[in-house]
């Protein structure tokens, strides 16, 4: 079958096109074929797809809608067996001339898939005629497959029983579930394969295989009910069915009287042991063992298994490594001396009788109290070593006493950090980078394993794998972080403590600031010295300035009129919202995260942040930090991965409350979209810029011309309040020119670790080969490119500064913001102030801008008319903790640092 497809494939005719084709299904896999199929050039007159849930499109139907595709949205097609009339006579007036169904969920009638002229074809994950029904990819990896792949198949009235028309086949790793054998092969090739099926088709080629009976298989739909382990089995087998029903829908057993869900299942290696805390497990031929990795499980042949995850029936899921301290075994069994201890009973005088549940500060317990108690235990116990902070965290009767006798008994050592470090030998020291996802206080590997490479700029070079977050990664983050801020004890911090935590946090990130810069220089192609001034410096800076806020937040009372005879008080009182989503982008990795991140811990919020896929190293490395200076586990997660999922996901999440991203313009309005979708959260976003620099002729000349160079080319120009277009008096425009270009030239670029470099590589190569091609733009419109305008002819993603003079206001150019080291220059004539402003302000966007003139009237009246959310006067780049960030129009909205308003300009 192969072979012949592969001959026919070749004979196909350019322009050979279907010209009336439906696609019937649903799914991104839906969709992603449609667009395929569109590229092709085939007419497509309708989809028909499953309604709106909870009123959300599906993506097939969203995306068909706004191409001014035909969209059907029937619940059924089918009713007792036959065809509805009205659907399928609405169906038929089409005039399709095939039908597509790449993924689709409902049953068909047969009037429908027989009657087009070129019939129906199906998309069906398994090598047909094995595997037959809805569960195939999960039966695949259950009975031990070598081989799987997909099939594109002639519907017909049975189970997948009609003729074959294409196949294409692929290993089965030994660890493979589910996700991974979908997203690695069975979704990207999938798409192609549907595709060239049409393609076979069009061109008269397409073969129709009548399926042999021989090696047929069928096995119903795997359901929660019937996924229960059989333990009686060997190692292979019990990894097989676990992976096989993994993540939908669970293998499942009962261990200690409830139902547990087991996911990440890998096979060890024979000779494989491990040190851990003995789990019975009914039926099994051995104990389990919980150790560092996870749960060691055994086959009746002695081999073994380990699984990464557990899931209650509660929904609660927890690292398997965890499961003695996060599941089922909470509470310490007390002897009877223990059960003795209790020293608050004598300082509550006023409690007839305490019981577990009795609340101390409920009961009337103060200040002095607390430091009694604590006192009181220190003398009565000497091995028990009290804080305050311990009573009210513990403030029952219950809680108290097993955490004095953890602490009695040396259990209530925190555990150790278990960090898989990756380590280079680089800037005259060594670093150690965390790679993992940060969630609920452990950095863990990502669903499936999934991992990508981050790459050096200054050489391209891989600098190490780091896990690649999923969506199901992120329900965990999330759920993690919506637990530590309802039921945790970060709910239950006074604002002090979380002060002298983000003081603790500032302190650890400045003794590793040497470490953080480097890791953020070669991470991001910073320069070295700046990243440490700037992007750690300012970070750190943030970190102790917030903390500064927290037992500052307060609410206000209001006078209203008051409704004789009674007399009223309103007050407002200020609250965290609850779990911040966080996508910060590449160009200050870590200052973009303090940024946001330190505002939400202050305010007692959680958080879940995305750093950019193409610079993840320093948010892992402050995952660290945090853990190690104290903070619960689940208040700050930290997920490495795309946009495009995880970025989407927590727009998507009905448990993120608010959201801030920093990024493009075109990412914020979908953004925008997603969160109001969802469950309306809160926005704040900072986007795009296109920034004017307007520099009068009365001007002090060295500090424009230092203070300009500045507003471009700082941070290689990825800056994004960087002067995106300098206007320039015309009586001074050429001098001005003269001189920067001199400066440009003088510009060492060069390692970002070498302290003489002035300029570093770009972030990444996508990023430079746009920033090829922008200049190339400018030259086809008629700029004027003075200098620089290519690549360096060196290793890495290396860019020339670069000056565009002769920029007039329609080129694209002058419009759009490069977000590299791009100077555009235009004039405007000597003393027309309006004119320039008019000029300056005919952009959608509305970040910063800046000014420079010798005339404070001058100065005040163009800051006040320029429309941005920072002017700054007679400098550039001077941003401040202090001072609110952000922009108008469609450079976003909502502030970042200082106490901010809805809407704020800042001169500095």
């Amino acid at each position: 079958i192969l072979h012949r497809q592969g001959s026919a494939l070749q004979r196909i005719k350019s322009g050979e096109k279907i010209h009336l084709l439906t696609v019937i299904g649903q799914s991104v896999f839906g969709l992603e074929v449609y667009k395929e199929l569109r590229k092709e050039g085939h007419t497509i007159v309708g989809v028909f797809t499953i309604p709106d849930k909870d009123g959300k499109a599906d993506p097939l139907g969203a995306e068909a809608e706004k191409d001014g595709v035909n969209v059907f949205k029937f619940p059924r097609w089918r009713l007792k067996g036959k065809g509805i009339p009205e659907v399928v006579q609405v169906y038929k007036a089409t005039g399709a001339e095939l039908n597509v169904m790449p993924f689709c969920s409902q049953f068909i009638p047969m009037e429908v898939i027989d009657h087009p002229a070129h019939g129906s074809i199906i998309y069906h994950p398994s090598l047909l005629p094995r595997h037959r029904g809805a569960s195939a990819i999960n039966w695949t990896l259950i009975h031990g497959d070598k081989k799987g792949g997909f099939t594109v198949f002639w519907a017909d009235d049975g189970l997948d029983t009609g003729p074959i028309l294409l196949q294409r086949e692929c290993d089965v790793e030994p660890d493979d579930t589910v996700n991974t054998i979908y997203k690695r092969f069975l979704f990207p090739e999938g798409v192609k394969g549907t595709v060239d099926a049409v393609r076979l088709i069009a061109a008269g080629n397409a073969p129709k295989i009548v399926q042999p009976e021989e090696g047929a298989t069928y096995e119903g739909i795997q359901k929660k009910d019937n996924a229960k382990i059989d333990w009686n089995q060997s190692a292979q087998v019990l990894h097989n069915w676990i992976r096989g029903n993994d993540k939908v829908p669970g293998a499942w057993a009962e261990v200690d009287g409830q139902k547990v869900t087991f996911y990440g299942s890998s096979l060890l290696d024979s000779g494989a042991t491990a040190i851990g805390q003995p789990l019975e497990i009914p039926g099994a031929s051995q104990p389990g063992l919980v150790s560092k990795a996870g749960l060691m499980l055994f086959g009746n042949d002695g081999k073994a298994l380990l699984v990464k995850n557990l899931q209650f029936e509660d929904g609660k899921m927890i690292a398997a490594a965890r499961y003695f301290s996060s599941g089922s075994s909470a509470s310490v069994e007390l002897t009877e001396e223990e059960k003795t201890f209790g020293v608050w009973k004598s300082i509550l005088t006023n409690v007839d009788a305490i019981e577990d549940s009795t609340d101390f500060f409920k009961s009337g317990a103060a200040s002095m109290d607390v430091v009694r108690l604590v006192e009181e235990v220190k003398l009565r116990a000497s091995g028990c070593q009290l804080q305050n902070e311990d009573v009210y965290m513990n403030t029952t009767f219950q809680d108290f006493i097993q955490m004095c006798v953890k602490k009695l008994r040396g259990e209530d050592d925190e555990e150790e950090l278990v960090v898989d470090y990756v380590e280079k030998n680089i800037n005259n020291m060594t670093i150690r980078m965390p790679h993992q996802l940060f969630v609920n206080g452990e950095f863990v590997d990502a669903e499936g394993g999934k991992t990508y490479k981050t790459i050096n700029p200054t050489d391209g070079t891989a600098i190490c794998d780091v896990s690649l977050a999923q969506a199901s990664d992120v329900d965990r983050a999330v759920a993690a972080a919506k637990e530590a801020f309802e039921e945790g004890e970060w709910g239950k911090i006074n604002p002090r403590d979380r002060g002298r935590l983000l003081y603790k946090l500032a302190d650890l990130m400045e003794e590793h600031q040497e470490e953080l810069a480097t890791i953020e220089s070669m991470d991001s192609g910073a320069v070295y010295t700046l990243a440490l001034k700037t992007h750690v410096g300012m970070s750190i800076q943030t970190f102790r300035y917030f903390a500064g806020w927290c037992d500052k937040i307060q609410g206000c009372t209001i006078p209203i009129n008051q409704a004789r005879p009674n007399r009223n008080l309103t007050f407002t009182k200020k609250e965290p919202i609850g779990v911040c989503a966080i996508v910060i982008p590449w160009n200050y990795p870590l200052m973009m995260l303090a940024w946001k991140t330190a505002a939400c811990l202050a305010a007692g919020n959680t958080v879940v942040l995305k750093p950019a896929q193409v610079t993840p190293l320093t948010a892992m490395k402050f995952a660290e930090l945090a853990a190690r200076a104290g903070f619960p586990k689940g208040v700050i997660n930290i997920l490495p991965g795309s946009g495009a999922l995880v970025g989407q996901r927590l727009s998507d999440h009905p448990d993120v409350r608010k959201l801030g991203f920093t990024g493009s313009t075109e990412i914020g309005k979908h953004i925008m979209k997603s969160c109001a979708v969802s469950n309306v959260k809160k926005v704040s976003l900072e986007l795009g810029g296109k920034s004017p620099l307007i520099i009068f002729s009365d001007c002090d000349m060295d500090k424009a011309v230092r203070m300009g160079l500045s507003a471009v080319f700082f941070n290689k120009g990825e800056n994004c309040i960087a002067a995106g277009r300098l206007f320039v008096e015309e009586n001074i425009h050429d001098q001005y020119v003269k001189r920067v270009v001199e400066e440009v030239k003088k510009m060492k670029i060069g390692d970002p670790l070498d302290r003489s470099t002035d300029h570093g590589p770009q972030n990444h190569k996508a990023h430079l080969d746009k920033l090829v091609e922008y200049c190339q733009t400018g030259v086809r419109e008629g700029a004027t490119l003075v200098c620089g305008g290519k690549q360096v002819s060196r290793p890495g993603f290396f860019f020339e500064p670069t000056i565009f003079t002769d920029v007039q206001d329609h080129m694209f150019i002058a419009i759009e913001e490069s977000f590299g080291p791009v100077m555009i220059l235009s004039k405007f004539k000597s003393g027309d102030v309006d004119e320039v402003l008019r000029r300056a302000n005919a952009t959608e966007y509305g970040l910063a801008s800046g000014v420079f003139t010798r005339d404070i009237s001058k100065a005040l009246y163009v800051s006040e008319k320029l429309n941005a959310g920072t002017v700054f006067v007679n400098t550039y780049n001077k941003t401040d903790v202090a001072a609110p960030f952000g922009g108008f129009k469609q450079s976003g909205f909502g502030k970042d640092l200082g106490k901010t308003y809805n809407k704020t300009k800042t001169l500095l």
